[in-house]
């Protein structure tokens, strides 16, 4: 939604997670000691190539703003530092209940057609995919794990905190402060025409629907459909909602 919102502005480039992160991890692999070639790599020449990989991928893109929305970024903020010093991460939240209500409503709307983000797998039950999502590798899991690693790292001063619910309820003040927190001018955006979709990707997914945005932004209230026990199990896991967490003083809006 974020990404719908922000590419109506001209200036900045926005879409689903790129092939970069991955792109970067595999070099990264393929440059380290692992390779017996490693030998005559320094660090001068990894900085190099891996800048190098941005730029290739997004040189053909006119805006003068990039967005990558890859969740893998909160865990390599020290990289980014040192290959882009003026580079921020905006970390997009939500009460960790409801993302995993969301992804098993979908999972459930697509009831013909087993999804990608379970190995294909058409056996399993609300909580084995909810314990496969929270997982360490798993969808959320992963980037649950990788939002606290930024949230409490050397880093943290490049990183905003945006709430789904502040986005939903409140957008021009959620917007406003993406704006000022990125050192941008603002800009006029229209959340009532907002226009993005993959319809491609999320077919070869087994998932449609995954990235399709609403017209317009609003907050929907719903009643779960996760049981329960589900719900409750994870309701403590959005620690960005405390406070006194908060120990490294990071912007949450």
């Amino acid at each position: 939604m974020l990404a719908a919102i922000l590419r109506q502005n001209p200036r900045i480039h926005a879409a689903m997670s790129s092939p970069v992160g991955s792109l970067i991890t595999a070099m990264l692999r393929q440059m380290s000691q692992d390779n017996e070639a490693g030998l005559f790599i320094d660090d001068a020449q990894r900085q190099a190539v891996l800048s190098a990989v941005f730029d290739a991928y997004y040189r053909a893109i006119p805006a003068e703003l990039v967005i990558d929305t890859n969740r893998l970024w909160c865990s390599k903020l020290p990289l980014l530092a040192t290959l882009f010093p003026r580079a921020r991460v905006i970390a997009c939240v939500r009460h960790v209940p409801w993302i995993l209500d969301s992804i098993e409503r979908l999972i459930r709307r697509n009831k013909l057609e087993p999804s990608k983000i379970f190995n294909f797998e058409p056996a399993g039950t609300v909580y084995s995919r909810v314990e496969g999502l929270g997982a360490g590798g798993g969808m959320v899991g992963f980037a649950w794990n990788a939002l606290r690693e930024g949230f409490y790292g050397e880093e943290a001063e490049r990183m905003m905190l945006l709430t789904y619910e502040t986005l939903t309820t409140d957008p021009d003040r959620a917007i406003d402060a993406v704006y000022d927190f990125i050192g941008e001018p603002r800009f006029g955006h229209d959340f009532n025409d907002l226009n993005y979709d993959a319809k491609e990707f999320d077919a070869r997914l087994g998932t449609p629907g995954l990235h399709d945005v609403g017209r317009s932004v609003s907050a929907r209230t719903r009643q779960t459909i996760l049981p329960p026990d589900l719900f409750h199990r994870v309701e403590n896991d959005s620690f960005w909602r405390d406070p006194t967490l908060n120990t490294r003083g990071v912007l949450v809006v």
